[in-house]
């Protein structure tokens, strides 16, 4: 967890043995995202920018508008949460990332860290 001029990140993962195929190197995971507005003002997410990392030292990013074709507006108190996957070419990695948000009130534009989290095959932990 993670809080950002009042806007707190919290990311749970979860492993897809059922969609991933090891001997190919092909490796599932979702991630839900949930986005809480404690400061005193509303906020639209506009945009999103993650860091993936491989632990084979493939690095990717990946940008774009919203997040899962939304741009979701949070008043005070407020919360979203989203599920989303990522795929990897290994049963270990990470994340991480941030999201630009714009105040409502004045316009004002600013970035809020989405806190590292690991992308794990459970089996690999024994």
């Amino acid at each position: 967890m993670l809080t950002t001029k009042g806007i707190t990140i919290s990311v749970k993962t979860r492993y897809h043995q059922e969609h991933s195929e090891p001997a190919r190197h092909k490796y599932i995971f979702s991630y839900r995202v949930n986005i809480k507005n404690e400061s005193d003002h509303s906020v639209q997410l506009l945009r999103r920018h993650w860091f993936i990392f491989d632990s084979n030292g493939i690095r990717r990013e990946v940008e774009g508008e919203g997040v899962i074709d939304q741009q979701p507006i949070l008043h005070p108190g407020e919360s979203y949460e989203y599920l989303s996957w990522c795929p990897l070419l290994t049963g270990i990695g990470r994340m991480w990332g941030t999201y630009l948000m714009q105040r409502q009130a004045d316009g004002e534009e600013f970035r809020v860290r989405i806190p590292e989290f690991q992308l794990i095959v459970p089996a690999f932990l024994n």
